[in-house]
């Protein structure tokens, strides 16, 4: 089972940057922007090397596919000579033109903020404007293309970029189980590239090299569409039946231990959410079901290592329980989260999502602000449908005053059984939304 990477989450300290800011690292996210099309190029940039324009002077700012830091790939010729004649110096009006540039390159402005905020939307991120380890990653991700690295599958360090996505994609396509095109490089990546080797008389060693891409490139335009992945992960929800009995549920409660979440006056988003975990772990128990809770109320593991723990213990589902903070009071309402970007989505895991926002919405007087997909590292590195619920703004006067009542924590857990009931119930038999009780066994009734 592959294991997430430490360093490739959200628990790497990082500086997080935003509009205003200044460093140096802003002009390695301009450079990265740049090559990826979210921002033009500068106009020096722009022309052609054999039109003698020179680079900056003195400077390190880097070439638009080259940001030092980010590990994306070099670029063109150094500063402080012309193109083509290394030993010529440049003009002084050349160099001081150079120097002014290097010194917008530094800050954070408007345009790299409307660039930044249109690339995570783009890559299924929280579009906020702010560059923190979760946005380092996707733009380090954004730049790998199929045919750069040789691929294979290594457990404790996994293949993680857009080449992989690409791979997976082509397999999908063709009818290989890679599972969620997700862009890790996993064990089920490999057997689907196995097996597609073997159909193509290669050997079947699970690396993607030279000889399997000219074999992927010949059916490139042979076989396109269709979403496999989602009939397969239909199946097999319906083949496990109606019952709860034996389904095993994942619990994840919001920050813990020293990170306290949001906190507006007596009411805090980690106590608030390990009482409300604590509620659904004991619904969930009394209706056959197994749930776990994922950490105690002294820890707060990363996202990764939460995800770790669901895989470990075998989930059939996750569920993560948070609550949310604006900057205006007037924000507020419940949303779900669930796996998903332009390439494909957990399609149970929008289903589950679908369906919790909907028993919420229903027997809750919260607003509804409806489902979303995401690639955060919780919904991506679980290997089974995995959603988030964002229950109410503490910062919202009417919110704060529901989620301090212990009732209506109870009714949020209620909600939530009904929709993993609602789940595993095919369409003939699926009630109307708010309706459904779910009964506690017998055997499972507090003594």
């Amino acid at each position: 089972m592959t294991r997430p990477r430490a360093g490739s989450s959200g628990n790497r300290r990082i500086k997080l940057l935003r509009l205003g800011d200044r460093d140096p690292s802003v002009a390695e996210i301009r450079a990265a922007l740049i090559s990826l099309s979210f921002l033009p190029a500068a106009p020096h940039q722009q022309e052609a090397p054999a039109a003698g324009r020179p680079r900056p002077s003195g400077t390190d700012l880097p070439h638009p596919a080259a940001p030092p830091g980010t590990g994306l790939p070099d670029g063109g010729p150094r500063s402080g000579t012309r193109a083509g004649a290394p030993d010529t110096p440049m003009p002084a009006a050349a160099r001081f033109d150079a120097a002014r540039e290097l010194d917008a390159a530094l800050e954070f402005d408007a345009a790299l903020d409307r660039a930044v905020r249109a690339f995570q939307q783009s890559r299924g991120l929280s579009a906020d404007g702010i560059v923190g380890p979760d946005t380092f990653r996707a733009l380090e991700e954004a730049r790998r293309k199929l045919g750069d690295r040789l691929l294979f599958y290594s457990v404790n360090h996994p293949f993680i970029g857009d080449d992989v996505a690409s791979l997976q994609e082509r397999l999908s396509n063709m009818g290989f189980d890679v599972g969620r095109t997700d862009g890790i490089f996993g064990p089920r990546t490999e057997a689907a590239l196995r097996d597609f080797q073997y159909n193509r008389a290669l050997e079947p060693d699970g690396r993607c090299g030279p000889l399997t891409l000219r074999e992927l490139k010949k059916l490139e335009r042979t076989v396109v569409g269709g979403r496999p992945d989602v009939l397969r992960e239909s199946v097999r929800l319906l083949q496990r039946g109606p019952s709860l009995l034996g389904v095993v549920v994942a619990v994840d409660p919001g920050h813990g231990g020293n990170d306290p979440g949001v906190t507006v006056g007596d009411l805090c988003e980690r106590d608030l959410i390990a009482d409300l975990a604590a509620r659904l772990e004991a619904r969930l128990l009394a209706s056959g079901l197994e749930a776990y809770l994922l950490h105690g109320p002294h820890e707060s593991p990363d996202d990764v290592e939460r995800a770790h723990r669901a895989n470990e213990i075998g989930a059939d589902l996750l569920v993560s329980l948070h609550l949310d903070a604006g900057k205006s009071p007037q924000a507020q309402g419940v949303s779900s989260y669930y796996f998903g970007n332009a390439r494909g989505s957990s399609a149970v895991g929008e289903r589950l999502a679908t369906l919790v926002q909907k028993e919420l919405v229903s027997r809750t007087d919260l607003v509804n602000c409806r489902t979303h997909a995401k690639t955060w590292e919780l919904l991506r590195w679980t290997r089974m449908p995995a959603i988030r619920t964002d229950l109410g703004y503490l910062t919202n006067p009417h919110d704060a005053a529901a989620l301090g009542s212990p009732e209506f924590r109870d009714t949020v857990a209620e909600a939530i059984l009904a929709a993993v009931q609602r789940l595993f119930l095919p369409p003939d038999l699926d009630p109307p939304t708010g309706q459904l009780r779910v009964p506690t066994l017998a055997s499972r009734r507090p003594r």
